[in-house]
C-alpha cells in the first residue's frame, strides 16, 4: 500500500501496489505512481488543445480517423513547444512559449489571419509578461508561507 498526501489540501491518496518480482524499491513505486499524473495531465492537454472530445463516435472508422487526426496535432504542439524551450530561453521578462500560446498563434497567423502578425505577436508577448509577474508573484507568496 502507497499513500501519497498533498501539501496543499492534505487530502490522501492510496495506491495498492503489486509486483510479481521480489522486492521493489520505494523509489520506483513512487516514480510509476506519480507517472499517472503525467498520463492524466497528457489526456486532459490533448482533450483541450486538439479536441480529442469533440467527436460524437457513432462508428469505429470516424473514431480512428478522428484520434488520428487529433494525436499528431498534439504533438505537434507539444514537439514545437519543446523546440522553442531548448532553442531560445524566452527572456527574463516572458515566460516560455506553452502549448496553448502555440495553438493561439498558429490559428491566428496562418489558420485564420484577423489581425495583421505584429499585432498579434505582440499580443502573445504582452500575454506571456503578465503570465510571468503573476507567476512570479505566485512563487514569491507560496516561498514566504512555507
Amino acid at each position: 500500500m502507497l499513500i501519497r498526501g498533498s501539501r496543499s489540501t492534505g487530502e490522501l491518496a492510496y495506491y495498492r501496489c503489486y509486483s510479481p518480482a521480489a522486492a521493489v524499491p520505494l523509489t520506483t513505486l513512487v516514480r510509476v505512481a506519480g507517472s499517472r499524473w503525467r498520463v492524466e495531465e497528457f489526456f486532459q492537454s490533448g482533450k483541450g488543445l486538439a479536441a480529442l472530445d469533440e467527436h460524437q463516435v457513432r462508428r469505429y472508422p470516424s473514431w480512428s480517423r478522428w484520434v488520428t487526426l487529433a494525436m499528431p496535432a498534439h504533438a505537434f504542439l507539444a514537439v514545437v513547444r519543446a523546440n522553442e524551450h531548448d532553442r531560445d530561453p524566452a527572456p527574463d521578462a516572458l515566460i516560455p512559449l506553452t502549448c496553448n500560446e502555440i495553438q493561439r498563434l498558429f490559428i491566428t497567423l496562418v489558420i485564420r489571419p484577423a489581425f495583421d502578425p505584429v499585432h498579434r505577436l505582440g499580443w502573445s508577448d504582452w500575454r506571456r509578461r503578465h503570465q510571468a509577474r503573476s507567476q512570479t508573484s505566485h512563487y514569491r507568496r507560496q516561498a514566504a508561507r512555507t
